[in-house]
């Protein structure tokens, strides 16, 4: 698809959320088995019926816009899981990886809050209210989701600078 209007672009960053979200489904419950602190668990696991919930949302997008949102990969996300997933094979278990954890668990909402925010945006500037009104739900998730793992960093990286070498 040549993208050359911003209802293709819409479309097609939409694809690469699909694909993001889809992406996190699979990573996040061996993230959440690798950690040790329980809040950070109960918190990964929350945002993984969360993230459900967001395909499903997207589902809906795509029945609003006659579109199929499958096909693309988001090499972004790709990536930023890939580096997440090198903590858990290069850090060992405990509150020190539990902070590398948070840490690229950031990554991954900040990197959805960049591409939900654009796309909610073009939704507005094309009067899709309703696209808007959805994608601005999930991007108010990831935003809140940052902020647990923030809430969570204090503790576990407080605890994490008492491990001894």
């Amino acid at each position: 698809m040549s993208v050359n209007t911003l209802e293709k672009l819409l479309i097609d960053e939409l694809k690469d959320l699909y694909s993001a979200e889809h992406q996190i489904t699979k990573a996040l419950p061996k993230i959440a088995k690798a950690t040790t602190s329980e809040e950070l668990k109960a918190a990964l696991q929350n945002h993984l019926r969360e993230t459900e919930g967001q395909i499903e949302r997207l589902d809906k997008i795509g029945t609003i816009l006659g579109k199929k949102l499958t096909g693309k990969t988001c090499d972004g996300m790709k990536g930023v899981l890939t580096e997440g997933a090198s903590v858990l094979e290069e850090v060992e278990e405990g509150t020190v990886r539990d902070a590398g954890i948070i840490s690229a668990a950031q990554r991954v909402e900040h990197y959805e809050m960049a591409g939900y925010g654009a796309v909610r945006e073009y939704a507005m500037l094309l009067g899709m209210n309703d696209v808007a009104a959805l994608l601005d739900e999930t991007l108010k998730e990831e935003k809140a989701a940052d902020q647990k793992l923030s809430k969570i960093a204090k503790s576990v990286n407080s605890e994490a600078i008492h491990v001894a070498a």
